[in-house]
């Protein structure tokens, strides 16, 4: 067992885990923050990412004890100081960006690590960023409407596919 200390959404948290523990089961399992889902266990689908030290990371590719030290935030961390839904959970609402919200999470993370990066991305941009990301019921369409709405952005010329 090894000893780690991360904070996660802006709390500190030390814990005893196994080597071989991948942050996602640290965060799931121990933290109970069952918002970060697992959805391939290849690091195919993007419905773990979070963010570690600011860096969209699939946290199923990562061990709990490589983020000892690190700011580590989940997606139950995304949320206004009040309770309500951020801009981009907002815009993920708003423009009918889920469905059965088992992407949600992953998709949320992946929107806040790209708007940092680029506030003002293209359509393109939006879609070539999420190519690590999976969703079954959307077809993209939605959710690439909504990045663009929370980045400011005016959606309404974004045809349907």
């Amino acid at each position: 067992m090894t000893s780690v200390t991360m904070t996660v959404n802006g709390k500190p948290v030390t814990k005893e885990v196994e080597g071989r523990m991948l942050l996602v089961d640290f965060l799931r399992n121990d933290l109970r923050l069952t918002g970060t889902h697992v959805g391939c266990d290849t690091s195919q689908c993007g419905a773990c990412v979070v963010h570690v030290d600011g860096d969209a990371v699939k946290a199923c590719t990562m061990f709990a004890a490589e983020a000892d030290g690190a700011e580590v935030a989940t997606i139950e961390g995304q949320a206004n100081a009040d309770g309500s839904l951020n801009v981009i959970q907002q815009a993920f609402q708003d423009h009918h960006g889920l469905q059965c919200g088992f992407c949600t999470p992953g998709m949320v993370m992946s929107a806040a690590a790209l708007l940092k990066e680029n506030p003002t991305p293209t359509e393109t941009e939006v879609r070539d960023y999420l190519e690590g990301n999976l969703c079954r019921c959307t077809g993209y369409h939605n959710i690439v409407k909504a990045i663009m709405a929370a980045s400011g952005q005016d959606v309404e010329t974004i045809a349907a596919e």
